[in-house]
């Protein structure tokens, strides 16, 4: 008696599938690592940007600064270019103040700009502002 055994056509066990390929993990782990590098460049731009528009604000109150000491020492103005430095925020900020007629005899625009460097290649603020001959040596108007 030969005994006959069937085997089955399928016979590996039947296994319902709950977790993720190797692919999709691996697609998974490749968006979120494309996602945080964007998010790190985007923090440290932010991070620079912050850096600089400190810079500004502080050379905007060395320029300010040093107009209104002018507008203290009530002398007027002589016209020409003067340089200059001024330390604020514990940084040494570099000046050019630029002093020009205007129309009016009696009053004298005054350019400031301030700079990080020495060689003042840059700046980084403008300002332009006007003074007044002091009341006592006003030129009298016919």
């Amino acid at each position: 008696m030969a005994s006959t055994r069937q085997k089955s056509v399928n016979s590996r066990p039947a296994y319902t599938s709950s977790g993720f390929t190797l692919l999709e993990v691996l697609i998974a782990l490749t968006i979120i690592s494309l996602s945080l590098g964007a998010l790190i460049s985007t923090s440290g731009s932010q991070a620079n940007s912050a850096g600089y528009l400190k810079q500004k604000s502080i050379a905007h109150w060395v320029a300010m600064n040093e107009f209104t000491q002018l507008q203290i020492e009530q002398e007027f103005p002589g016209k020409g270019d003067t340089k200059g430095s001024t330390e604020m925020a514990g940084i040494e900020w570099y000046w050019t103040r630029t002093v020009k007629e205007t129309e009016d005899e009696d009053s004298r625009q005054v350019e400031l700009k301030i700079y990080l460097d020495e060689d003042r290649e840059s700046s980084l603020t403008r300002l332009i502002g006007y003074l007044s001959r002091p009341a006592a040596t006003l030129t009298p108007q016919p």
